[in-house]
């Protein structure tokens, strides 16, 4: 059977982007308040944003193409050639960036030593004895893995929806009919939904969070250590990780209620896998100590991200990881490429006051009809409006790029308290990831088989994201308070 393969660049949404892009450069002067360097640098960044929704290449390569744009054309007033390609290539040296590399490579080896599998099917034998008790199973499993897979396909679509897939089947819930209703339709949803609620948990669970933790830094100088994170994110998301499955079996009312066989098969499955190895053990080890250094590190004089490197450097000298196997982690150095780009341009565009001036702009008309409202509501309707607008995209990380600092400004300028403004939007960003099956890169995956119908999958995820969004406006601000963010 031919297989159709994408072609390497998809050349028409290119050429029309560009064409768009001249135009408003050479024929648009920028609104009142942006410079001519603001506005330039705001058209390379918009049109970056528009070719990786279009997916004109493959996101590296469209990091490269922006990089080399940039340098060329100078748009932020570069002097030189030489400065010019400094400041196209200045993220490269984020600490931030390589926290992420870092963290990608060191997911690899809970992959390979097979801990992560190993981690499944315990968490299935004591919990799986019904069909709710299964999916809090394989939630679990989400949880233990998050803070050290920052790639939710790897975590939800590499390490637990195979199992939830050979379960479902071994059920008798077969994706291409209505068996699907037994109990496949409900794990898949549960899978995709709780990935999100873990993404935002950890600092480190979603390249996403990275990106705006960049940005808050960018805009306001604010650095999101991993343990302030942790803090005040976890209340909400575990009240969501609690409360999310409930509503899924509730709105998809799998047939299967007793699932007696579960453990059993997994059991089995353990049995095969043989005793614990001393890879897994280091491995288990390793995420420990880092996880103890993200927390307290700071106490010790130990940045982050040279917490990951102590952590990669472990699994080297010890052969859990070999170098080709760090050679030949893709998505790490895809990673390092897209995410230098963006929040080059990012960096730049806030530099230059562009973000500033769209959030007073927008602030401005939207205090106008809000008048003199309580911060609560602003924040409420701004989060709402974030997460929705995800309608329009395919990528999370496109749209945080465009428009969280946006959103960040609008939110302080109308008087939300800067902390809870940056934890109530960046917490959002993640509850987009399950409104369509198209959200997040995970998304197709859990949907081609077909488990779950288009109708369903958005059904439940208009659902959840509404109740995510209470859990945050409700519990997740009283929190806030009771920590001391505002």
């Amino acid at each position: 059977m031919n297989i159709a393969k994408k072609p390497p660049v998809k050349w028409l949404p290119l050429l029309i982007i560009a064409g768009i892009s001249a135009l408003l450069w050479l024929l648009v002067s920028p609104p009142e308040g942006i410079s001519l360097q603001g506005w330039r640098t705001s058209i390379i960044f918009v049109a970056t944003i528009a070719c990786i929704v279009a997916e004109i290449m493959p996101i590296g390569a469209i990091g490269l193409l922006a990089i080399t744009v940039f340098a060329v054309l100078r748009p932020s007033g570069a002097e030189t050639a030489t400065d010019a390609i400094k400041i196209s290539l200045s993220e490269l040296n984020s600490s931030l960036i390589w926290l992420i590399v870092i963290a990608f490579m060191i997911a690899r080896g809970f992959i390979k030593t097979g801990l992560s599998k190993r981690i499944a099917y315990f968490l299935v034998k004591i919990l799986g004895k019904n069909t709710l008790g299964l999916a809090y199973g394989l939630s679990v499993t989400d949880v233990a893995l998050a803070p050290a897979i920052p790639s939710t396909t790897a975590r939800a679509g590499g390490v637990i929806y195979p199992i939830a897939e050979a379960l479902a089947i071994n059920f008798k819930s077969n994706p291409k009919d209505e068996s699907r209703n037994r109990i496949g339709t409900f794990l898949m949803l549960t899978i995709s939904h709780v990935n999100d609620i873990t993404s935002a948990m950890f600092l480190t669970a979603f390249t996403g969070n990275l990106l705006a933790a960049k940005l808050v830094t960018s805009s306001l100088g604010i650095t999101l250590g991993w343990g302030q994170w942790f803090i005040a994110a976890i209340v909400p998301c575990l009240v969501s990780f609690i409360v999310i499955p409930l509503v899924i079996y509730f709105l998809t009312n799998p047939e299967l209620k007793k699932t007696p066989e579960a453990p059993k098969l997994a059991a089995e499955e353990l049995k095969k896998m043989g005793a614990i190895t001393i890879k897994e053990i280091i491995m288990g080890s390793t995420v420990i100590l880092l996880l103890a250094l993200w927390i307290f590190g700071k106490n010790v004089g130990i940045d982050s991200t040279t917490t990951a490197f102590i952590g990669l450097t472990i699994l080297i000298l010890t052969g859990v990881l070999s170098w080709d196997d760090i050679k030949g982690e893709k998505a790490a150095w895809d990673t390092l490429i897209w995410f230098a780009a963006l929040l080059m341009m990012a960096g730049q565009v806030n530099k230059l006051g562009v973000t500033k001036w769209l959030g007073d702009t927008i602030g401005n008309a939207v205090k106008g009809h809000l008048g003199d409202s309580s911060w609560v509501l602003v924040i409420v309707i701004l989060c709402i409006a974030y997460v929705y607008l995800h309608y329009f995209f395919a990528s999370g990380n496109a749209h945080i790029a465009a428009l969280f600092p946006v959103f960040l400004s609008v939110a302080i300028a109308l008087g939300v308290p800067q902390m809870i403004a940056i934890f109530a939007l960046v917490i959002c960003t993640n509850y987009f990831g399950s409104i369509t099956q198209f959200a997040n890169a995970r998304n197709p995956l859990l949907f081609a088989e077909g488990f779950v119908p288009v109708k369903t999958w958005w059904k439940v995820g208009f659902i959840c994201s509404v109740v995510n969004l209470i859990i945050v406006f409700t519990i997740g601000i009283l929190w806030w308070k009771i920590i001391g963010l505002g």
